[in-house]
């Protein structure tokens, strides 16, 4: 018989969590477990006092261990990190349950307290919201004061009554997590994605290690940078603080007799155009942009993650983005990394690992764009190793080909793969061999490009404007533009139609219930029977389903039916109802499957016995000792990326990538 056990943890460390992560706040030498709160079988909770000297039972222990207990928590992968430490080994992931996965898998945020809010909880069910203040006295270090007797850390005998206090807290996060769950239980999480998790587990727990003389030495230089920089405007300008938006907006002011209001990017810029400019002003508008670029945040956020082996961990959040089930970044933000195009890239890794500013400045110009440039290459192979790195090619583009059915597009990447000269081709009646460098057609790429990144998912005018980051249509007015969307749709009329049929799908489930199956895509509108409220689901290809909750048919701001469910406002970061359409579930569906892709390659990858140590949207990384020529690496990883996958019968798929050192992006 399966007993279920929730658990939840109270712990100390000295290490920051929100700026090193849990992988470091929990391996720091001074990491405490103080409270133990657990629940078996659903029974009333107990707080075992592990700081006041109290042990865990003997069957508890056990319990941890045995496959017997099904361990939930809220967040997992802290409770499972935290124990796996203290018991000297890794707890089997695949006997562990995640409170919150299963919440995001449903529609929901991340957070106890929000989730539980979102769902409605009873007051008595909710989590306490005394526990903040608590964290924060028990929890983390404390500054040393003539009041406290100069003492860094406050324990339970410090003040007997917050001690007791903080048990009935961490008693409540018991209750809290039991009954989210008992909330979700007409929805169960999937066991592909409960085993995808799994493997999440163990990626972000073996971690990806980093060059931290390479990392020490970048923020030097940026410090170096910011301090001549700064010292250069004190003398120039005689300000106390160049750097102060009031300061400097006053002393421009001054010495240009208009009004400086602010010093955005733009406003910056365009003082820096006129020529009307002192030479004084020319260079502190000079030295505040780059003071701008002199940003080591990245670097900063690797020395203050980095472990005591040298790796960073817990770099991926899965289902971050609950909408679609894809990963998001933390701690470092891989997914958010400016590209390297510096070359070679050893020479300027050696010259900031010595501290060459100079000779960096002289080989490859400004040195703020370089170490910006470089920051991917802080993330090494292990000594002895090599990265594979392969990531799918045009992913959604072919996705969305593969779903609408548009078979010129599934003949394309069937054959040479070059959609944007394709999507010209077909919108501009040019024949595709027209369309190469040196022919004066080969402008057309660029507006296929745009339109290809900009309209699959119902974009329009501004969808265009705001993807043209080159500017090569801004000589085209709005009329103009529009015909390039309006060629674009006809020659995909199956995506066109794809999108009036998602929204027409949706509208007809949740007016009229039953399901309706668009492609291979399926909808529905399914009654929570636990809590008595509706949700719309897509279902996937791979059989995992899109939450909407609470789905509702009103007017928009046209005045015009719209389609809406309760989610999290990305803006505001509240839950609220939002507003959604045929093109915006198109385009959530086909990132969902491009996410499917990669999470069955991420499998198939581990099963291989070639460990990914981070991925990044459609790339992984893997770090492994060589085991071949690269060449014949590499093809066996895009051959295992580009296997077909059952459930996408004739999606086409496309890989490639490279073996290094370091990280990239080639």
């Amino acid at each position: 018989m399966l007993h279920h056990l929730s658990i939840d943890l109270e712990t100390f460390s000295s290490v920051p969590i929100r700026k090193a992560g849990a992988q470091a706040y929990m391996r720091s030498p001074d990491f405490e477990i103080l409270l133990f709160a657990y629940s078996l079988d659903g029974a009333d909770p107990v707080v075992i006092d592990m700081a006041q000297g109290e042990q865990l039972p003997e069957w508890l222990v056990e319990a941890i261990k045995s496959p017997d207990y099904i361990k939930h928590a809220y967040n997992v992968p802290f409770e499972w990190g935290c124990l796996s430490l203290y018991f000297g080994c890794k707890l089997p992931p695949d006997q562990w349950r995640d409170t919150m996965l299963h919440g995001l898998y449903c529609g929901y945020t991340t957070g106890l307290d929000a989730t539980g809010r979102a769902l409605g909880l009873p007051e008595d069910k909710q989590k306490l919201n005394t526990g903040k203040a608590l964290i924060r006295y028990f929890c983390v270090p404390c500054k040393p004061t003539k009041s406290n007797g100069g003492r860094t850390r406050n324990y339970p005998h410090h003040d007997p009554d917050k001690w007791a206090l903080f048990k009935e807290y961490n008693a409540q996060d018991v209750v809290t997590e039991m009954e989210i769950e008992r909330c979700l239980s007409a929805f169960p999480v999937p066991a592909e994605v409960q085993k995808q998790w799994e493997t999440d587990l163990i990626i972000n727990d073996r971690g990806v290690a980093v060059d931290m003389d390479f990392v020490h030495g970048a923020l030097e230089l940026g410090n170096t940078i910011r301090t001549t920089l700064t010292d250069e405007a004190v003398q120039l300008s005689g300000l106390y603080n160049p750097n102060s938006v009031k300061q400097l907006s006053g002393w421009l002011s001054e010495a240009t007799g208009e009004d400086v209001t602010n010093l955005r990017k733009d406003t910056v810029a365009a003082m820096l155009a006129r020529e009307e400019n002192s030479a004084e002003v020319t260079r502190m508008l000079e030295i505040r942009q780059e003071l701008g670029k002199t940003s080591t945040k990245k670097y900063d956020a690797i020395e203050e993650a980095v472990c005591a082996d040298g790796r960073v961990r817990g770099l991926l959040q899965y289902y971050g983005a609950n909408r679609t089930g894809r990963w998001a970044g933390r701690l470092v933000q891989v997914q958010n990394l400016p590209r390297t195009y510096t070359e070679p890239l050893e020479l300027a890794r050696d010259l900031v690992k010595g501290r060459k500013l100079d000779a960096l400045r002289l080989v490859y110009g400004s040195p703020n764009d370089t170490l910006s440039q470089l920051i991917r290459t802080a993330f090494v192979a292990a000594p002895g190793n090599v990265l594979i790195d392969a990531d799918f090619s045009a992913i959604e583009a072919r996705v969305i080909s593969w779903l609408a059915d548009q078979e010129w597009r599934l003949e394309v990447f069937r054959t040479h793969g070059k959609i944007y000269e394709a999507s010209a081709s077909q919108m501009f009646g040019v024949p595709l061999e027209r369309i190469k460098k040196g022919n004066p057609e080969y402008a057309l790429r660029q507006r296929g490009k745009v339109a290809e990144l900009a309209l699959g998912y119902q974009g329009g005018v501004g969808a265009m404007r705001n993807m043209d980051v080159g500017g090569l249509l801004a000589d085209l007015s709005d009329d103009e533009v529009k015909e390039i969307v309006d060629r674009w749709r006809n020659t995909n009329p199956k995506i066109r139609e794809l999108w009036y049929s998602f929204d027409n799908a949706a509208a007809e489930v949740i007016q009229n219930g039953g399901a309706v199956r668009i492609r291979n895509c399926t909808f529905r509108r399914e009654f929570d029977c636990m809590r008595g409220t509706v949700v719309l689901t897509i279902e996937l290809p791979s059989g995992r389903k899109l939450y909407y909750v609470d789905p509702a048919i009103g007017e928009n701001r046209w005045g015009g039916a719209s389609l809406s469910y309760m989610g999290m406002d990305q803006t505001t970061k509240k839950w609220k109802r939002v507003e959604t359409y045929g093109g915006k579930l198109v385009e959530n569906c086909v990132q969902a499957i491009a996410r499917d892709c990669l999470a069955q390659a991420i499998e198939n990858l581990e099963a291989e016995g070639l460990p990914v140590v981070f991925h990044v949207h459609d790339e992984v990384v893997i770090d492994i000792a060589p085991f071949d020529t690269e060449t014949e690496m590499l093809s066996k990883v895009v051959s295992i990326l580009t296997r077909p996958i059952p459930w996408a019968a004739g999606l086409p798929l496309g890989a490639d990538g490279w073996v290094g050192k370091f990280f990239k992006k080639d």
